[in-house]
Formats: structure tokens, C-alpha cells, sequence
């Protein structure tokens, strides 16, 4: 059974979803189960995944790792989101962009995630 905003990727292509709205069953892709992407939130190697928060005058700037993430074609953020009640605030990013993004989003708990091409699932600790 699926929950609402899991990650699931394709192990032999790498297509990536996320559930909106789970109704049950086995999601797959390319003939076989996707495999759920699990948050993680502690950095191990030497790129930086943890999503850094920074409140602006207009709402947050999340960064991505204390050390900004490489940007580039074969290792990049593909996107940041963040989750506030029932509402989901998601910004592409692309090679060569900076690890970065800004969003208006009104005062209150906060979940703060991105996704690395690579290396999969990241989130804020708070």
C-alpha cells in the first residue's frame, strides 16, 4: 500500500513518481516494482544532500547542503519541495543551476525535501 508524496524510482530506468493520491496496489515500471526512496538525513560523503533552510522576507530559501551540490549533467538536485499542511510547493532545477530555491509559503511546521539524480531522497531534519 502507497502512502501520499512516497518516491518511487525505477531500478532499470530510473523514472521517478510520487504518489498524490494512493489508492493501493504495486507501482512499477519496466516490467518490475518501483522501489521506494526512503528520506534519508545525515550526509555521509563529500556531497552535501541535507536541504539548509533560510528564512527571507517573503517566505524561505532552501539550500542544498552546507557546501552547495554539484549541478551537473550526470550528478545534479533535480528538485526541491516543501510540504506545509496540505499544501506542496515543488521547484524543478537543472544542470548548471544553482542548488537553490526560494518559495513563499505561510508561517508554520515545515517539511523541506529534495531529490538528487544520484543519490536519491533527502530531508531537513526538523
Amino acid at each position: 500500500m502507497t502512502k501520499m508524496l512516497e518516491v518511487y524510482k525505477c531500478g532499470v530506468c530510473g523514472n521517478t513518481t510520487m504518489v498524490v493520491s494512493p489508492s493501493g496496489g504495486t507501482l512499477s515500471c519496466c516490467g518490475q516494482p518501483m522501489i521506494l526512496q526512503v528520506e534519508k538525513t545525515e550526509d555521509t560523503g563529500k556531497e552535501k544532500h541535507v536541504p539548509v533552510v533560510e528564512k527571507t522576507q517573503k517566505g524561505i530559501r532552501v539550500k542544498l547542503g552546507a557546501i552547495p551540490h554539484p549541478m551537473e549533467e550526470k550528478h545534479y538536485i533535480q528538485w526541491i519541495e516543501v510540504i506545509s499542511g496540505d499544501s506542496l510547493f515543488v521547484q524543478g532545477l537543472k544542470p548548471g543551476q544553482k542548488p537553490e530555491a526560494e518559495f513563499t509559503v505561510p508561517d508554520g511546521r515545515l517539511k523541506v525535501r529534495a531529490y538528487c539524480n544520484v543519490h536519491g531522497l533527502w530531508t531537513d531534519k526538523a
